[in-house]
Formats: structure tokens, C-alpha cells, sequence
């Protein structure tokens, strides 16, 4: 069934990944999440140097966390983590924990905050994330490839930094690999969903900010990186129908683009084990960086 068929009620369920987790009740695995991710931020931030609280822009919300390898190097591969949590939950205060296995591979972390919903609406939100991508690779001259990752809503946003048009800016960051995580790429089914209450989002917005509808951006921008479009067995239908069409967007545009379901997982915990060496994603991203 196409999601323009569906009852409301049915379109909100597809789009509450609390409700397909096959380890706990929805409510449970949502305080779990944001437990997990906490924790391993707080184990990130004891492990590594870093530096916390970054302006990237003028705002209040405009700021960013970064962890560093105890290393003498300069030439390091740094990525860029964009938390997600529907735009209008979580922070950077969660979003260190993959810095864990990274930092001690030699990975300069990045945890990028923004400003969520209702402060934030969708335009503002993906033109922040944009410009901290761009403050990263201006800070940072030096590094030795960047790539992105995000989860959920922000793995939308990271599709939306691969399609920008770079022209718009003082600089063109190449990014060589992205992970986007049991992501979203079309906004126009949530627009009537409880998930636009505080987005306030029009079709137009909607439209607008869809990675779908910006995949010729993308493949003008981001030619040379190489996408991994990750979604877990236990999301939704609908989270993982968007991310397989995505996927063969990509592909059928010639794109360096590879789709990962991952067994055992669900929306959740298949961001949160990137605090693990040996989990399959945390593997795939430090062999994407030369550093397995």
C-alpha cells in the first residue's frame, strides 16, 4: 500500500519507531535510547580530548563538540555525527558516543547541534547543519578525509548536506563517505502525521527538503562519496521501504552507493552499538576510512 492510501492512524504507527523494536515496549525503548547514547557520550568525553561547545554561527543553538585522538598526527579522518531524534529531540549531549571506538583508531568525532523544533523549522535546521559542515572543514584544513554519519532525522540531514549546492558558500567540502542510518528521504508523508506538529511543516517545506527530490544536487556535489544507506531489520515498513527506494535512487543515478540491512537490529539500537569496536557498521566505517 503506497502511504497516500493510508489512514492517518496507520501512517502515524509507520512513522513511531518506538512501536516495531522487538526488544521492549515503545515507551521503554525510547528512555533506553536516550540512556545508551548518554552513557556513551559521557565514556567518549572521558576517553578523549576534546572540545566542547564550538560556535559554528551566531546562534544559541549553533554549536559543536569535538573529540580528539591522543595522537601526534595532523592528517586524521574526521567525521561529522548529526543526532536525530524527529528534529525536535535529543543534542549534542548524546551524540559523542561514537567517538569511543573511533578516537582510539586515530578519528577526529564531530557532534553537531542544531537548533530543534519548534525554535528550529525545517529550512533553518538543514541550512545550520549545512554551515556547521562547512565551519568543520575550514577549522579543521588539515584533515585527512571527512565523512558523515547520521541517524534518523539526521540522517536525513546528512542527505541533505551531500545534495547542497555548494556554490551558496565560501567553500565546498568534499566528503568521502557518508552513513545515513535508518533514515527519512521524503517528508511529505509525516506532514500530516503528529511528527509536523512542532515543524509546522507545508508541502512546500516538505517538497523542498526532501533528499528524493534533490538526488541530481547530489550527484553534482557529492560524485566522488561513498553513501552507505543503513536501515535496521526491526524498523518500520515505511522507514525501510524509503530507505531501499532511496538506495535505488542513488544507484540508478550511478552513485558509489551501498544499502546495509542489519540483522538484529532496530531503530534504535542499531545507532547506539557504534559505541562498540566489533559491531558490523563500526567496522564498515573505519574500513571506509583505511583505518580497519
Amino acid at each position: 500500500m503506497h502511504w497516500t492510501e493510508m489512514k492517518k492512524d496507520e501512517l502515524e504507527l509507520q512513522f513511531s519507531p518506538s512501536c516495531w523494536s522487538h526488544r521492549m515496549a515503545a515507551n521503554e525503548v525510547i528512555e533506553a535510547h536516550v540512556k545508551a547514547l548518554k552513557e556513551g557520550t559521557d565514556k567518549a568525553r572521558a576517553l578523549a580530548q576534546t572540545l566542547l561547545n564550538v560556535p559554528y554561527g551566531e546562534g544559541d543553538g549553533e554549536r559543536l563538540d569535538v573529540y580528539i585522538p591522543n595522537s601526534n598526527s595532523l592528517d586524521l579522518p574526521l567525521v561529522i555525527y548529526i543526532h536525530g531524534g524527529y528534529w525536535q529531540f535529543l543534542s549534542k549531549e548524546e551524540s559523542g558516543f561514537m567517538a569511543v571506538p573511533l578516537v582510539s583508531k586515530g578519528v577526529v568525532v564531530v557532534a553537531v547541534d542544531y537548533d530543534t523544533a519548534p525554535k528550529g523549522n525545517m529550512d533553518l535546521i538543514v541550512s545550520q547543519v549545512r554551515k556547521s559542515v562547512v565551519s568543520v572543514v575550514q577549522q579543521y584544513s588539515h584533515i585527512n578525509g571527512l565523512f558523515i554519519c547520521g541517524h534518523s532525522a539526521g540522517a536525513h540531514l546528512a542527505a541533505m548536506v551531500l545534495s547542497t549546492d555548494w556554490s551558496q558558500y565560501s567553500i565546498a567540502p568534499q566528503i568521502k563517505g557518508a552513513f545515513l542510518v535508518s533514515g527519512i528521504y521524503d517528508l511529505l508523508p509525516i506532514v500530516s502525521t503528529y511528527v509536523n506538529e512542532p515543524l509546522k511543516m507545508t508541502d512546500e517545506v516538505a517538497v523542498r527538503n526532501s533528499p528524493t527530490t534533490l538526488v541530481q544536487q547530489l550527484k553534482t556535489s557529492s560524485s566522488a562519496c561513498h553513501i552507505v544507506v543503513a536501515v535496521a531489520e526491526h524498523d518500520s515498513p515505511e522507514f525501510r521501504k524509503q530507505s531501499e527506494e532511496y538506495y535505488r535512487m542513488l544507484e540508478a543515478s550511478g552513485l558509489n552507493v551501498t544499502l546495509e540491512d542489519v540483522p538484529n537490529t532496530d531503530h534504535f539500537n542499531i545507532i547506539e552499538r557504534l559505541v562498540e569496536g566489533e559491531y558490523h557498521l563500526t567496522k564498515l566505517l573505519l574500513k571506509m576510512m583505511g583505518k580497519s
